[in-house]
């Protein structure tokens, strides 16, 4: 009889003694399972926040990219390669543009500058001026070069430097910048409609207005 009690007391002890542990290992595993289940959610999301800053950033984005053709001289790879008026020499959008900085007589001073920002305005943009007062300003070299060298910036500007930007021009004048994300005006009017574009010494802002000057 006191063996039989002394068993099943020693029985007790032991399942008192084994239980806390079995339950602080389960709790323990259902603890670091919730760990790992919460903090999936914010390192994916920080992944996804990161690509996105990335893709923002490191690549030409826009509307307007889309016309921009897929291989070739004038694609995004072949204009990285090419100083500034070379590479725009290259894009059919912009040769209103092209014409205008060989009228001018600007041609070298683009491609031999360093680390340039142009905001270069479309073939529709410059279908926006009257015919009469476009045909004026390629007439006049004086102003068409001021004209044009307020398009360009002395620095490479990123984008984040265009959410609310204030820069000097080559003209000695300055431009202003607002939007984020994909979106940026220039002056309050002119819209980025490709941006973000490299070349060998410049990046390139592709806007949909001719930017004047400050009389």
């Amino acid at each position: 009889m006191n063996t039989l009690h002394f068993r099943r007391t020693a029985v007790a002890v032991a399942a008192a003694a084994v239980l806390p542990l079995a339950l602080t290992a389960c709790s323990s595993g259902d603890s670091s399972k919730d760990s790992a289940a919460g903090s999936t959610p914010s390192a994916a999301a920080s992944t996804s926040a990161s690509a996105d800053a990335s893709t923002t950033t490191d690549k030409p984005f826009g509307p307007g990219c889309a016309s921009v053709p897929q291989d070739g001289a004038g694609s995004f790879d072949g204009m990285a390669k090419d100083p500034v008026a070379t590479a725009a020499s290259n894009n059919p959008e912009l040769s209103t543009l092209v014409a205008a900085v060989k009228q001018a007589g600007l041609v070298d001073t683009l491609n031999n500058a360093q680390n340039i920002t142009v905001f270069a305005p479309t073939n529709d943009a410059f279908a926006k001026i009257p015919k009469a007062d476009l045909d004026a300003l390629l007439a006049n070299k004086a102003e068409l070069t001021k004209v044009l060298t307020y398009h360009v910036v002395g620095q490479k500007l990123t984008p984040q430097q265009l959410e609310k930007g204030s820069f000097d021009t080559l003209e000695k004048s300055k431009l202003t910048t607002a939007g984020s994300g994909t979106e940026y005006t220039v002056n309050d009017s002119s819209k980025v409609v490709c941006g973000n574009v490299p070349t060998a010494n410049a990046t390139v802002y592709i806007v949909d207005s001719v930017l004047m000057p400050p009389k």
